[in-house]
């Protein structure tokens, strides 16, 4: 057996183990919250301490929370006082200050995009997925129909980015069903960006529109990555070499970090 497919063997089981893993986090995370009406007082307490914890992990930069200052107290989703034009600008910018230049997670994941293939059809359409994905779990979630922990979101977008990139590793043209898999990790990252946009809430009076640019925001971030990108690698793109020297070796760097991230995050 040659090298070439031992490799592309090993990377196989890798991606298996990783859906494995998240079948289990999800496994283990929905069994400690079916168990809480059991716990004692004290490990209601502990619990209290983590979730807050968590919280304060997950707490919105500096920028998010001067571009929110008018929203300070539990009840800041009533009313912000904001025309609409001046609240469309706000939630906008509040959406593609979370990818650029705070969402480094989600910044990799569109680079794992980008370095998956150079011709402009399919890239196109996995973008397209990606972002038809996360925008259906935005809403979703903001609306209150859908809700989960970001102590499990938060490995599971790490772990989507290694995914990503080994699979451009492994194969240097991608199949129509790799299509699937972006929506899936598009869906998770829609939870990832509800987790942030929950933090500062949404006006009552304006709930859509404000919402609406908050995902326009995003949409934006995530075409400058993709515009730097193309400036950055479309030469070198045209070139024989391009994925001994690039995408290859880019994918690597985005996969280890992927991955080291999910370790971080589950430990």
């Amino acid at each position: 057996m040659s090298h070439s497919n031992n490799k592309k063997i090993f990377l196989t089981h890798f991606q298996l183990l990783c859906f494995i893993t998240v079948l289990s986090l999800t496994a283990l995370f929905s069994g400690g919250v079916a168990a809480t009406p059991k716990v004692s007082q004290l490990d209601s307490a502990n619990e209290t301490v983590s979730e807050t914890a968590e919280t304060e992990k997950m707490t919105p930069s500096k920028e998010m929370l001067n571009a929110m200052s008018n929203l300070e107290n539990k009840d800041r989703a009533v009313t912000d006082g904001l025309t609409n034009m001046e609240r469309i600008e706000k939630y906008t910018k509040s959406g593609f200050v979370h990818i650029l230049p705070l969402g480094l997670d989600h910044i990799l994941f569109v680079l794992a995009l980008f370095f998956s293939t150079i011709i402009f059809k399919k890239l196109f359409w996995q973008i397209t997925a990606f972002t038809l994905a996360h925008s259906v779990t935005l809403v979703l979630s903001s609306l209150g129909f859908i809700s989960l922990s970001g102590s499990i979101v938060e490995p599971l977008i790490a772990l989507s980015i290694a995914w990503m990139a080994i699979d451009n590793i492994r194969n240097e043209h991608t199949s129509s069903k790799r299509l699937w898999v972006i929506i899936f990790f598009g869906l998770l990252h829609g939870l990832g960006f509800a987790s942030v946009l929950s933090e500062f809430g949404l006006p009552q009076e304006a709930f859509l529109t404000a919402l609406f640019a908050f995902n326009v925001g995003v949409e934006l971030g995530q075409l400058t990555v993709l515009l730097a990108a193309t400036a950055v690698f479309y030469f070198w793109s045209q070139k024989p070499s391009y994925r001994a020297f690039v995408q290859v070796p880019m994918s690597a760097i985005i996969a280890l970090v992927g991955l080291f991230w999910f370790f971080e995050r589950i430990l």
